[in-house]
């Protein structure tokens, strides 16, 4: 048998290993436009920001290596131009001469990836504008950043903001310009605000809700005109607007592409063809926590199809359950993290979803170094299934993630966070770990223990809609900060005080991060009060507002 795989990076030297592995026999030809069959893309940006510091470092399997090792058959700097999918040939051209022969196949893996979306704009193709997907597209951006000293990178999200930090390494003022009014669109938007409060401290300048209408050759740089009539001088524009699959092939052989461009895969990631296959950044697949239609370009299900792929050629029965999106993006030592479904999302197909927000410390606060996070759990209203999490922090917030991310693909509930035993000493975690808290805290709101509110449900002026908002916080506290209209009694003289407070009237509590509001509340229901907590406290509330004033 002749498996031929197009593309290697993740996915397909993915497959081309574990095919090996499961069959001695089988002739493997691995086919690599470009130099290296796989290599680290999402080491780049750390490369060109010189924090990894050898190139070589980058090459995860040289082509030497996998044809030693594995007895592929490597061919690099080639390009795979038509599929004869009658006749089962893939047709090449060696670029280094243009050279062009058909290669037969019984099976047939695509794994071709995603390029870099160039907008239509003037300009886009001036040499000081950059792109970044491989390793050539690094030497160019890490040549470049030795003379720059002013950099704008177009597009906010996970290259935009890594590509930001590395060149801010590097000494360039940085400014990122993203279309839509929050930085990381993917996650909601309070979430990231503490990380674009944190960029703007480190020197980073956002141009939120707002896009570039034309890049402008001025002496040895650029000038970006923005929408906003705004123009950005610059040595080197850096586009990170978002990736397209690369679906040409499939396209051009009449395999079946779903509306957005990805090819369309069965659960062993077959495509409309039997004999052919396709993972990685080019497929569309199906979200693991709702069942709808997803394209989320992720290193690790690429890599997970890529062995499903080798494995139904082989005869194995494994499957692909789907994607739910877990991932994570770092910057100045702050980190943002996300696993299934936004509340955006959820809003959006109008699926019934509760929320919890919860501000612990990484580790227990006594020890030294603690650092607090949040994490904002989404779950179904009745039976608390979990759909999504958001994490934003310093320390832990991996972590945290990764074990709210195998809860969502377990299907479990908040009750289930609730039991979960998880390594504790002082300087790794709590006793109450953070993702215990989450459940306790959403486990209380599925039983009807803990009645919550939100920002939105905020009234908008002092005083309307009847509701009183209500600080239980120290004198001190509210002084320091407060919800405009609140009143103050401290949660420690509540009992003393109830009698200030009108049993007929609807009562918002809140505190610093909710725990003083939960105590509050309970209080307050056990004593025929109205009463709901908000959610996550005056640092939600910091955090919405500071989400709001981004969007202008």
């Amino acid at each position: 048998m002749r498996i031929v795989i197009i593309g290697a990076v993740a996915g397909g030297a993915s497959a081309a290993a574990r095919a090996r592995r499961l069959s001695e026999q089988a002739e493997i030809v691995l086919i690599e436009r470009g130099e290296a069959p796989s290599f680290a893309n999402c080491g780049l940006p750390y490369y060109v920001g010189g924090v990894i510091e050898q190139r070589d470092k980058l090459l995860v399997a040289p082509a030497q290596r996998l044809m030693e090792r594995f007895r592929l058959d490597v061919r690099t700097r080639t390009e795979a131009i038509a599929i004869d999918r009658a006749n089962r040939t893939v047709r090449l051209r060696y670029l280094e001469n243009g050279d062009e022969y058909d290669l037969p196949y019984d099976k047939l893996i695509l794994s071709p990836g995603a390029a870099p979306i160039r907008p239509n704009i003037p300009g886009v193709d001036l040499p000081q504008v950059f792109t970044l997907r491989e390793l050539r597209d690094a030497d160019r951006l890490h040549a470049a950043a030795k003379d720059a000293k002013r950099a704008v990178v177009i597009g906010g999200g996970f290259i935009g903001l890594e590509m930001a930090e590395n060149l801010v390494h590097r000494g360039i003022a940085t400014t990122i310009v993203e279309l839509a009014d929050q930085i990381l669109p993917p996650w909601d938007a309070e979430m990231v605000s503490p990380l674009a409060a944190h960029l703007r401290e480190k020197g980073v300048t956002l141009k939120l809700s707002n896009a570039a209408e034309a890049i402008e050759p001025a002496g040895n740089g650029v000038v970006v005109r923005l929408r906003s009539g705004e123009s950005l001088e610059a040595d080197m524009v850096v586009l990170s607007v978002g990736v397209r699959p690369e679906n040409h092939l499939a396209v051009n052989c009449g395999l079946a592409v779903a509306e957005r461009g990805g090819i369309q895969v069965n659960g062993q990631m077959q495509t409309s063809d039997p004999d052919i296959y396709a993972v990685g950044d080019a497929i569309e697949t199906r979200n693991l926590v709702d069942g709808t239609p997803a394209q989320i370009p992720l290193a690790g299900p690429a890599n997970r199809q890529g062995r499903i792929a080798a494995d139904h050629i082989f005869g194995r029965s494994t499957r692909f359950a789907g994607i739910q999106g877990t991932a994570i993006v770092g910057a100045f030592e702050m980190a943002a993290a996300m696993t299934g479904l936004s509340e955006k999302v959820l809003r959006k197909a109008g699926t019934p979803f509760e929320k919890v927000y919860i501000h612990p410390a990484n580790h227990a606060g006594y020890y030294p170094g603690a650092k607090q996070m949040s994490i904002k759990l989404l779950f179904e209203p009745d039976g608390g299934r979990l759909l999504g999490a958001q994490a934003v922090g310093r320390d832990g917030v991996d972590k945290r993630m990764d074990v709210l991310a195998v809860a969502v693909k377990a299907g479990m509930t908040a009750f289930d966070l609730e039991e979960f035993e998880l390594s504790y000493a002082p300087q790794f975690g709590s006793a109450k770990d953070p993702v215990n808290m989450a459940g306790f805290v959403a486990s209380g709101v599925v039983r009807g223990d803990h009645p919550i509110a939100h920002c939105e449900d905020l009234p908008q002026q002092a005083g309307a809609g009847g509701e009183l908002v209500l600080d239980v916080r120290m004198t001190g506290e509210f002084a320091a900060g407060n919800i405009p209209g609140a009143v103050n009694i401290p949660v420690d003289v509540l009992r003393e005080r109830l009698g200030e407070l009108d049993r007929e009237q609807p009562i918002i509590v809140y505190c610093q991060v909710g725990m003083r509001g939960y105590i509050a509340t309970r209080i307050l229901l056990q004593n025929g009060f109205n009463v709901r907590n908000l959610s996550g406290g005056y640092t939600t509330y910091k955090q919405v507002t500071a989400a709001q004033q981004n969007a202008g």
